[in-house]
């Protein structure tokens, strides 16, 4: 039998005390990040933060420049910055389009509360024609709440599914907490109270306004 050689006695060595180290080692999962408190506490929550604000800036904010309907849409129309200058958010990215403050109160011509998008058509100056649209969720397009504020800046943002989400957070917040209250049956010929915002987008039928606030009269 060949006698085994220093080297071979150093290799049996180190494969042993390999073997024995991993006989005592216990594997551990890596932890996620997701589980993590530190990654909770940090992580971006648009519902929370459009809560935080809600009543203490975003409804002040509206109520002071928000314009009646009709006035504000007559000089988008015609010159759009000024429009915007008075009623919109000057601080917008220069490619964004105008997003408008605006109060409405009217009469409701017609409806569609079938679709999980349900806007209600309201007649502003009394000739039995719609002149705005307005949406009354759940589901709701744009967003021009967020939009239509001077304190809320893309920059101010890690990236831009942040500053998305958090636009889908203003309509959220406005459904949970206005629109999911109002009545869906019998809405025609009732009056309608509205402050919130809307986008000149073109190809539109009739500008599609996003509530933060609205009240429906009686049935007549």
């Amino acid at each position: 039998m060949t006698k085994p050689t220093c080297a071979m006695q150093t290799w049996l060595i180190l494969a042993m005390t390999a073997a024995i180290g991993l006989g005592g080692c216990k594997i551990l999962p890596t932890p996620s990040a997701r589980g993590s408190d530190s990654a909770d506490s940090s992580a971006f929550n648009p519902d929370k933060k459009v809560e935080d604000i809600w009543a203490s800036k975003v409804i002040p904010y509206l109520q002071q420049k928000a314009g009646p309907f009709a006035e504000v849409h007559a000089l988008a129309k015609t010159d759009q910055a000024a429009a915007g200058a008075k009623y919109g958010n000057p601080k917008k990215q220069a490619n964004s389009p105008w997003t408008f403050a605006v109060r409405i109160e009217g009469k409701i011509v017609a409806t569609n509360t079938q679709s999980r998008a349900a806007t209600v058509d309201v007649d502003v100056d009394g000739d039995g024609k719609a002149d705005a649209r307005v949406q009354i969720g759940p589901a709701m397009r744009g967003t021009a709440l967020r939009d239509s504020l001077n304190f809320v800046q893309f920059n101010d943002f890690t990236n831009q599914i942040d500053f998305a989400q958090f636009g889908k957070a203003f309509n959220a917040y406005a459904d949970k907490t206005v629109l999911s209250k109002l009545p869906r049956d019998g809405l025609e010929g009732r009056t309608a109270k509205v402050l919130g915002a809307y986008t000149i987008e073109s190809g539109q039928d009739l500008p599609l306004v996003t509530p933060a606030e609205t009240e429906i009269g009686p049935k007549p």
